[in-house]
């Protein structure tokens, strides 16, 4: 399942309002837990089907704080998606799901989302189409330390389709991206960034190899995803220019006792070719802002460490480290940039392993806040 599609499911615990489940129950039916008797959203969304309200909440710096609503659409209730991987498959296949989308942040940003996931032939198969119009306010740095602020109106096309090698955890396949984008800076050019990049149509395609293990979609705790794309944009793909991209991004969950995991991650994005500034790599942690450490390359690496105190609240601890570097700075001189933080967790659906709380974390220059439901790691 792509990422942004398995935020959005996830995210469907933050729903409010009435809900229409796929049988008629009551409150405690729905909401509290027969073994221990705490909230718990289990029951709620195993049988939930049709369409969920869902409330958006941003914190990410580089945008400000924001809010924003969506529209969930669930084909089938997500206990029906169970029986039928467990009669097909030795996997549960991820729920087919529908999503419209909004937002608005204090910094001006704006934008909307559409799209589909759906998974075919008991998770043999895995296919996402998403549309999207943003107009984000951002900060652009280059090699310097002053930020200069540009406008980029961009509008997307997103299309992906996957296989599973025979029965294993590996899918191969591959992803198109259209952005057709356009940027305003306020005042004059920074030297780094040439005026034709101002108005660039991006369409690339990618082959994509995933390799997924992990025990759990939401919030793991043994196991590894793996995944690999090499992207080729090209004028007879829709691109204004021509460059080439590898991107790799791993995830291993190893647990250290019965009430501790230990989760360890790595992200590399490299580019060859006449990229578009604001589509260059950038250092991805939280506590630093998106595109602060920006780069033709850039390579990140975290930990993470969450401990179960109770049966239903978790302390955790994490930290990691990146560098973006190009042309005029290699890696070895590259500045290499710091973040961490702490947070908890609450197990808000016991039935499938899914958790849900909050993070604090620092940079360099930034303090933020994240609201995270499921992996932070997505």
């Amino acid at each position: 399942m792509k990422p942004a599609t398995r935020a959005l499911l996830l995210a469907a615990l933050l729903a409010c309002g009435p809900v229409a489940p796929a049988r008629a129950e009551g409150w405690s039916d729905r909401f509290v837990d027969k073994d221990d008797g705490a909230f718990d959203m289990s029951e709620h969304l195993l049988q939930y089907r049709g369409f969920l309200p869902v409330p958006i909440v941003i914190t990410e710096p580089a945008l400000g704080y924001g809010l924003g609503a969506g529209l969930l659409f669930f084909r089938e209730p997500l206990a029906d998606s169970r029986e039928r991987s467990a009669a097909r498959a030795s996997r549960m296949a991820p729920p087919d799901i529908g999503f419209v989308a909004a937002f608005k942040t204090e910094n001006g940003s704006k934008g909307g989302a559409g799209g589909y996931f759906r998974s075919l032939d008991g998770d043999r198969y895995r296919v996402f189409g998403a549309a999207a119009k943003m107009d984000l306010n951002l900060d652009y740095y280059g090699p310097t330390d002053q930020p200069r602020r540009f406008t980029l109106d961009a509008p997307s096309l997103l299309a992906q389709g996957l296989a599973r090698i025979g029965e294993s955890d590996f899918l191969v396949g591959l992803r198109y991206l259209y952005l057709g984008s356009s940027a305003r800076f306020d005042g004059t050019l920074p030297p780094t960034v040439a005026a034709p990049q101002l108005e660039a149509h991006i369409g690339q395609m990618a082959l994509v190899f995933d390799y997924d293990s992990r025990d759990n979609l939401f919030t793991p705790s043994r196991g590894a995803f793996v995944e690999v794309n090499l992207g080729a944009a090209r004028p007879g793909l829709g691109s204004d220019s021509s460059f080439d991209t590898l991107q790799a991004r791993g995830y291993v969950y190893l647990p250290l006792a019965r009430d501790m995991v230990l989760g360890l991650r790595g992200d590399g994005s490299w580019t060859r070719g006449d990229v578009p500034f604001f589509a260059q790599p950038y250092v991805s942690l939280r506590g630093i802002r998106a595109l602060r450490y920006q780069g033709r390359n850039a390579v990140a690496t975290e930990a993470e460490l969450r401990y179960d105190f109770t049966s239903r609240w978790s302390a955790v601890g994490f930290g990691g480290v990146g560098k973006a570097y190009g042309d005029a700075t290699s890696f070895a001189d590259a500045r290499a940039v710091a973040a961490g933080g702490v947070g908890f967790r609450y197990l808000i659906a016991r039935k499938l392993g899914l958790y849900a709380g909050l993070d604090v974390a620092r940079g360099p220059e930034d303090t933020a806040i994240y609201i995270q439901v499921g992996s932070a790691w997505k």
